[in-house]
């Protein structure tokens, strides 16, 4: 069985996780918070091929902490995850950290939000957008 980490979004803590688990609604040993819906995730190589084969449609918010749009869109991002709770699955990848997945899809500029289903790219933006038109934004590539 394979598994893989993922910090939990409330408490931080590190999570171990049965990659057949990634449907199942999992919940974070320590806080008892969900792990993989309701707050965006960290994305990380150990963990961003699991959450992309997801049977939730997995949008993953590329960014930096040096970025000041990328911070700005960072409530955005969350609001977003939280209201779509159970509809999608919000990841961030820290593109500093994991220059290793940056480089895998290409990452040129941040803040870069991608849309997957069944583990395909359905839809790319790049640039910090207001909550009203990210939503639309969201809502057309969801449809694809």
């Amino acid at each position: 069985m394979s598994q893989f980490q993922t910090r939990c979004p409330s408490c931080h803590g590190l999570n171990r996780l049965p990659t057949e688990r990634v449907n199942d609604g999992a919940t974070c040993g320590r806080c008892k918070e969900p792990l993989l819906d309701g707050k965006p995730v960290e994305g990380t190589m150990d963990n961003l091929a699991a959450l992309l084969n997801s049977d939730k449609a997995v949008v993953i918010d590329f960014w930096a902490p040096w970025c000041n749009p990328c911070v700005g869109f960072s409530p955005v991002f969350e609001d977003v995850a939280a209201e779509r709770n159970g509809q999608i699955r919000c990841i961030k990848v820290n593109t500093e950290a994991e220059q290793q997945i940056a480089a895998q899809y290409q990452i040129r500029s941040i803040p870069t939000i991608m849309v997957f289903k069944n583990g395909q790219r359905v839809d790319m933006i790049n640039g910090a957008l207001p909550k009203g038109q990210f939503d639309q934004w969201l809502n057309q590539a969801l449809l694809k």
